[in-house]
């Protein structure tokens, strides 16, 4: 049988203010076409579905348009939470979406209760099983108050084997002549961060070995960590990786969604297809000059800059004039003013006035355009004139 895995979605996303939802929407098209393209029996889609617990109606629908499109080209979905994602909204939408064919599964349920998906793949017939586990909060495998009074390792030993007997429970029930598969929303130790990910649900508080997984599993689909890459273990763990980087720091990652080939019996294969819609993220460095002489080049991709000359006043804006698509900028290091220097005036604080307090600043940033003090006596001027001033409409009866 074959199947997609694909997971941390982020619909919803959006990065420095920019709406990526269009972009969202060419991915998940992208994936679509994929599985239909390639009669897969099954889609897994392993957590972070949504950027926010709260979703707007826009993301919701393109999931959900998405999803169907997937179940009515015949593949079975199966869709867990993650850290990012609603467990109880997704537990209250399980039986609507079970009416349309999508399996959706937001907190840990027994195996008999929706833990383990089973089903026979249309295109051999081959007994499948899913062990399901949505993200585990370590407040929910470890009590509150074990939490507060344990030490930092005796928490990570509990949520250690806290999954480890619920994934033992999910796994129980493989058998030598069904395909066998996990499906997970969680950090495994030896995972490599691809750059975006909430830092405070992927430490080491929250991480379990790979050898958790028994040997009787063909795949383990996993979600979570941005980055594409499989662990060694017993059985293959692979972590599909965010289909579009979701933050600069992911902007080397490479996108694909796993293709994957399972028969009772036999390792998996496994292939990877990229995922090509979306604009690219990058970084670039130089002076001002140096990067506008570069922008013909950089086509539509996002930018973060990091500019090579020190700062002045209006230079953001005129990065942006050459570089529309710069979401970020900053100066680099190696131009930026030291911190912490000597204050310039001996006089105390009390005896110099904004401008010169302002000018003091200015000199320890080594900021010397003066541009930047007009600027700052403007702003001043505009602040002392209104104050001691009442606005008129603040003292009307009718107010």
């Amino acid at each position: 049988m074959k199947f997609l895995h694909t997971a941390d979605w982020h619909v919803g996303k959006t990065l420095k203010g920019r709406d990526r939802l269009e972009e969202q929407r060419a991915v998940l098209d992208e994936i679509a076409s994929i599985a239909e393209s390639r009669e897969v029996d099954a889609v897994l889609v392993a957590g972070d579905v949504y950027d926010l617990s709260v979703p707007s109606a826009a993301a919701q629908q393109l999931v959900v348009q998405t999803l169907l499109r997937m179940q009515r080209a015949g593949a079975q979905v199966i869709v867990i939470a993650g850290n990012h994602d609603n467990g109880p909204m997704f537990e209250a939408y399980r039986p609507l979406m079970g009416a349309a064919g999508i399996t959706v599964v937001g907190t840990y349920r027994p195996p008999d209760k929706g833990g383990v998906v089973r089903f026979a793949a249309r295109s051999d017939g081959a007994d499948t099983r899913v062990a399901v586990l949505p993200f585990l909060s370590q407040r929910y495998a470890v009590r509150a108050a074990e939490i507060v009074a344990n030490t930092p390792s005796e928490n990570v030993r509990a949520y250690d084997e806290q999954v480890r007997q619920v994934i033992a429970s999910l796994t129980g029930g493989f058998g030598a002549d069904t395909v066998n598969l996990v499906m997970s929303h969680i950090t495994c130790v030896g995972g490599k961060f691809g750059g975006g990910e909430r830092s405070a649900q992927s430490i080491f508080e929250y991480s379990v070995p790979a050898s958790i997984f028994p040997v009787s599993t063909h795949y383990v689909a996993l979600g979570h960590l941005h980055r594409r890459q499989s662990l060694p273990a017993s059985a293959p763990v692979h972590y599909s990786g965010s289909p579009l980087a979701v933050d600069f720091g992911e902007q080397d990652n490479t996108s694909v969604v796993c293709l994957v080939e399972a028969a009772p019996g036999i390792p998996a294969r496994v292939t990877d297809i990229p995922v090509t819609s979306g604009r690219r993220l990058r970084t670039v460095r130089g002076s001002l000059a140096e990067l506008e002489a570069q922008a013909s080049s950089l086509g539509e991709d996002y930018l973060r800059v990091y500019l090579r000359e020190p700062g002045r006043a209006g230079l953001r804006d005129d990065t942006i004039a050459i570089l529309p698509n710069a979401l970020e900028v900053r100066i680099d290091p190696e131009f930026a003013a030291p911190v912490g220097a000597a204050p310039v005036s001996a006089e105390p604080r009390t005896a110099r006035t904004p401008g010169q307090l302002f000018a003091d600043y200015c000199a320890e940033r080594e900021i010397s355009d003066p541009r930047v003090a007009d600027l700052f006596g403007q702003l001043h001027d505009e602040v002392t004139a209104t104050d001691g001033v009442t606005d008129s409409a603040e003292l009307s009866p009718a107010n």
